[in-house]
């Protein structure tokens, strides 16, 4: 990039641009990448954000921070692969695919809509947000091989989870047993702890004095009085 004199007035945009078309026009990445090709392999495999809407400063954080860290392993001399991901099963996306569609209940989605295509309409907005999610990660300017990424709902990706899960099952690594899991009975699905947030209830509650000897007490506070009746010990 030829010397330039330096403007007047720091515009951070127009920087961006300028080194991102430098990227773009000597195909920069993927020239980093043949420099590197005959040296150690390091591979990196994105844990995937959901294709459910725009990147937040969430995403956006996570994944600069990637960006950094793989960007300093390819100036240690590495052979980077790096190997984004998007996950586009699960609740947020068909969360928002009901809201657009109007659906109240899962038995909406059988009675109103059919499941066929309400599984379409999920894929469709999964594609779109995938589309400008890339864009956003690009204009960030994150390095990562965006024309090859996995895709959770590519049947390749799915055959090799159950492949895995044969395995696995085969070489007697699966356990079947009982546990406590959290529910959503709106959804009729298990919920991970993540997606689980607690908010603030007014609840009723008293102070009540029980006698001990003479003019001694014991206070009580309990937010749950309706068992002050059967209560038989302190």
């Amino acid at each position: 990039m030829p010397i330039q004199e330096a403007e007047k007035s720091y515009r951070p945009h127009r920087i961006e641009e300028k080194v991102q078309s430098f990227w773009e026009e000597r195909d920069i990445y993927e020239r980093v990448k043949e420099l590197r090709e005959d040296r150690p392999r390091y591979s990196f495999l994105d844990g995937p954000p959901y294709c459910s809407g725009r990147i937040h400063l969430g995403t956006a954080w996570n994944k600069i921070m990637k960006d950094t860290y793989l960007r300093f392993k390819s100036m240690k001399g590495f052979n980077v692969r790096r190997q984004p991901g998007w996950d586009t099963h699960g609740l947020p996306i068909e969360h928002k695919v009901e809201g657009l569609l109007g659906v109240r209940s899962k038995k909406d989605i059988e009675d109103k809509i059919g499941i066929e295509e309400f599984v379409n309409k999920c894929r469709e907005f999964a594609v779109e947000n995938k589309a400008v999610m890339t864009g956003q990660f690009q204009r960030l300017g994150v390095w990562m091989d965006w024309d090859d990424p996995y895709v959770t709902f590519d049947p390749a990706y799915m055959e090799s989870c159950w492949w895995t899960l044969k395995r696995a099952h085969e070489k007697d690594l699966l356990v079947r047993d009982l546990r406590v899991i959290t529910w959503c009975p709106r959804c009729e699905t298990a919920l991970a702890l993540a997606e689980i947030d607690y908010h603030d209830k007014e609840d009723p509650s008293i102070y009540v004095k029980f006698p001990v000897s003479g003019d001694t007490h014991i206070l009580v506070w309990t937010t749950t009085p309706w068992t002050l009746p059967a209560n038989m010990a302190v």
